[in-house]
């Protein structure tokens, strides 16, 4: 169960080709005060480069887990 305004993205069912565009493309889709959790099997770190060059800001990072082969990570876009 989720939180209210939290969105579930798991970019382990994503082909590694699509990924980075599916993620700025859902993160593009939340308004503010909402939160993707994005979940993985790897830490991504140039991933987390880009979108805080990309967003700013208007970004909040926050690891809930960050172990090997479990990571899951709170997306959430600030006003």
């Amino acid at each position: 169960m989720f939180a209210e305004n939290t969105y579930p993205f798991d970019a382990r069912g994503v082909a590694k080709r699509f990924r980075h565009a599916a993620i700025f493309g859902a993160l593009s889709a939340l308004q503010p005060g909402e939160t993707m959790r994005f979940c993985n099997d790897h830490d991504p770190l140039p991933l987390l480069q880009q979108l805080q060059g990309h967003f700013g800001e208007q970004i909040q990072i926050e690891y809930l887990a960050r172990n090997p082969g479990e990571i899951v990570i709170d997306f959430r876009i600030l006003a």
